[in-house]
């Protein structure tokens, strides 16, 4: 009786271990600590799309930088000669109705597509997510107005409204990427809004509000950063978005004004010659569509290599 007496005391002595904490003490002793950096690479490239994509965004990035060595002829430069030539010859691609070298135009409009995508895309980026940031920690009338108008806002078409505000800008580089920018907001502001709400309520949160932490520190060291994942992410496919936002509206005239190369001021003034000289047309056509399918393929990799839910947790 002693010896059980003694060994029901010694057990009763003992911590208890749970079943959540015993798995967890398991999973720690079995799976090797995982390289962060290596897991990111191989869950973004582990579909050969994005692959893919992310190769097509490099070339057209070289490209952009080193267009006055790679284009054999200035954007502008006409040859009177060749007017509406056929591919071949000195002209790869053929020559648009001024003359000018249709290759060299397509690869100086790389230019203008980047800097309106990555311009567009920063700027909203930034404003958005401030003021989604300020709406979801201020919580009250103050959250409610700005939701509201956020909502009052993405209730209007985005190239309805780019129009209108390209035209009182007067058109140009600088007034599409302001445009496009201020009708991408909304979006940015509900994304990060609806982060803000959900992260402010983890318990690391509420720790930190109890020891008295200011609200400008708890917004911008302990929520921002958390937000920011699905930030990249919809920035990344966002710039997809601004390019064809850009193509549109030089498409209908009111964009980016020749002589600037353009990819979709060069697919407005292309249509005109489809029997006779499809390429102008199609060409930068073309590229569009490549450039916006690859930052939407990046995103996809991007938001699963980012996702925890999705990026699984092997580093092998």
């Amino acid at each position: 009786m002693s010896d059980n007496t003694y060994t029901q005391t010694n057990m009763s002595d003992m911590p208890s271990i749970d079943g959540d904490d015993e798995f967890e003490v398991l999973k720690e002793e079995l799976l090797p600590p995982v390289n962060e950096f290596k897991r990111f690479v191989k869950v973004f490239f582990k579909r050969k799309v994005v692959v893919f994509g992310f190769i097509v965004i490099v070339i057209v990035i070289l490209v952009a930088l080193f267009a006055d060595i790679i284009a054999p002829y200035g954007p502008n430069e006409q040859d009177l000669y060749n007017v509406l030539a056929s591919p071949g010859g000195e002209h790869v691609l053929g020559t648009d109705s001024l003359g000018r070298d249709l290759l060299s135009r397509i690869i100086h409009g790389s230019r203008v597509a980047l800097l309106v995508g990555v311009s567009t895309v920063v700027i909203s980026a930034a404003l958005g997510a401030a003021i989604g940031l300020f709406a979801g920690y201020a919580e009250g009338l103050i959250q409610s107005l700005i939701m509201r108008t956020t909502d009052a806002l993405m209730a209007i078409p985005s190239l309805i409204f780019s129009l209108l505000l390209v035209q009182a800008l007067k058109g140009g580089v600088m007034a599409v990427v302001l445009a496009v920018a201020f009708t991408f907001i909304p979006g940015y502001v509900r994304l990060v809004n609806g982060q803000v709400m959900s992260l402010k309520q983890n318990d690391y949160v509420l720790a930190t509000r109890s020891m008295g932490a200011k609200k400008t520190r708890i917004m911008y060291r302990h929520i921002l950063p958390n937000c920011i994942s699905p930030l990249i992410v919809q920035m990344t496919m966002m710039m997809g978005v601004a390019i064809m936002m850009e193509a549109s509206l030089s498409f209908l005239g009111i964009g980016i004004k020749p002589p600037t190369a353009s990819w979709g001021e060069m697919c407005y003034s292309g249509y005109k010659y489809l029997l006779n000289q499809p390429l102008i047309s199609l060409t930068p056509g073309f590229a569009i569509m490549l450039l916006v399918f690859s930052f939407n393929m990046i995103g996809d990799g991007l938001r699963d290599a980012l996702d925890p839910k999705l990026r699984g947790t092997s580093s092998n």
